[in-house]
């Protein structure tokens, strides 16, 4: 990425050559290149809230900011990218958005997110460190940013307006009104599931800001609930378990099992974590962020349910599919079972026959499609 300050190589998380990919874009270009061209002071605490992979950060590292991220491929990429730059260790603060915010900023630089949730809830959190003096400036591709991004920034910091496009890039520029009131944090959201779902039917689901449908529950993972496997006890993973519900109606169904939460996302798994204490589950159940299966024993896991994504940030790819399949082989024991929830379009039954050498169709409707394959 070119910046005033340098051309830091910067890759995304994990890396993959045949990536074609950028850990970085336009949006994030214009904004380092305003912060230079305009002088803008960069003393005090510096924020950085949703840089995609670090690009940012790495950037503006002279400057010691604090990243504020929901994702911990974003994390992993940040430490490996700011490390090739020959950033000192600690140089960059890493905090997550389950994580206190400082207590005061300086220079709050927003990448907006695909969430407006998300960017609902952490303005609300970040708004009581904003003082009339700090610089706000936010940033994105002017296909990410509508009416409704900056009547958030309005509503909760102050008066806003947006600059010139770009190479298809937008700068947001906001002054914070410390006068102005506030409305309370919504998040996060809670909701009772409807009946004819299986065992969570009834139950109580917890939605932080930016997990996946987060004010209702999702015709595919509708579906899926209908469908899963029950009575199997053993080591079960809800694998990309977003608000956890799955694997709550799993443990509802069979308190004998023992299931592992897994997500990339610090809000997802705090949102799972509440979903099952809120649900009075009996039983033993793990929460953990990070890469898949990554850190999970091979051949220690006796059923994986995944619901994969089919997107990365505004990029459509199967990747993340891929490297959950072949996470979850590794993981199960001989004659351990992946469950697969997707889109019919997506074809996830060649990938899974080309993994397991076997896919079974356990159930179908017009958009969706159930699929099981068993590791040999």
């Amino acid at each position: 990425m070119t910046t005033p300050w340098g051309e830091p190589a910067l890759t995304r998380f994990p890396e993959d050559p045949r990536d074609r990919l950028r850990a970085w874009d336009a949006s994030d270009e214009y904004l380092v290149r305003h912060l230079a061209e305009e002088r803008v002071p960069l003393d005090g605490t510096v924020v950085v809230v949703g840089d995609r992979w670090g690009a940012l950060v790495t950037a503006l590292a002279a400057h010691r900011p604090v990243q504020i991220t929901d994702s911990h491929l974003t994390q992993e990429a940040t430490r490996a990218n700011l490390a090739r730059a020959g950033v000192e260790p600690g140089a960059v603060r890493l905090l997550t958005t389950q994580d206190p915010p400082p207590q005061r900023i300086d220079v709050l630089l927003v990448r907006v997110p695909k969430s407006l949730a998300l960017l609902e809830d952490q303005l609300l959190r970040l708004a009581p460190a904003v003082h009339a003096r700090t610089v706000v400036v936010g940033t994105g591709m002017v296909k990410e940013i509508h009416t409704s991004t900056l009547a958030l920034f309005d509503r909760i910091l102050g008066p806003t307006r947006t600059s010139l496009a770009e190479k298809k890039a937008r700068l947001i520029f906001c002054t914070p009104d410390p006068a102005l009131e506030r409305p309370g944090n919504p998040w996060p959201y809670v909701y009772t599931l409807p009946d004819g779902i299986g065992p969570a039917a009834g139950g109580t689901v917890v939605n932080h800001a930016g997990v996946f449908c987060a004010d209702r529950l999702d015709i595919g993972t509708r579906f899926f609930l209908r469908h899963l496997p029950g009575g199997r006890g053993g080591r079960v993973v809800d694998l990309g378990c977003g608000n956890g519900v799955v694997g709550t109606s799993v443990a509802l169904a069979d308190p004998d099992a023992e299931v592992l939460f897994v997500d990339e996302s610090f809000q997802a798994v705090a949102s799972a974590e509440a979903t099952y204490k809120a649900n009075g589950v009996p039983g033993h159940a793990e929460f953990r962020v990070g890469d898949g299966l990554a850190g999970v024993p091979s051949g220690s896991v006796d059923l994986v349910l995944n619901n994969p994504p089919f997107h990365s940030h505004q990029a459509t790819t199967d990747a993340t599919a891929w490297r959950m399949f072949t996470g979850a082989r590794r993981a199960l024991r001989p004659g351990g079972e992946l469950w697969v929830i997707g889109n019919r379009h997506l074809g996830y039954h060649v990938k899974l026959r080309k993994l397991f050498g076997n896919s079974r169709l356990v159930a179908s409707d017009p958009k969706f499609v159930v699929l099981k394959a068993v590791k040999r």
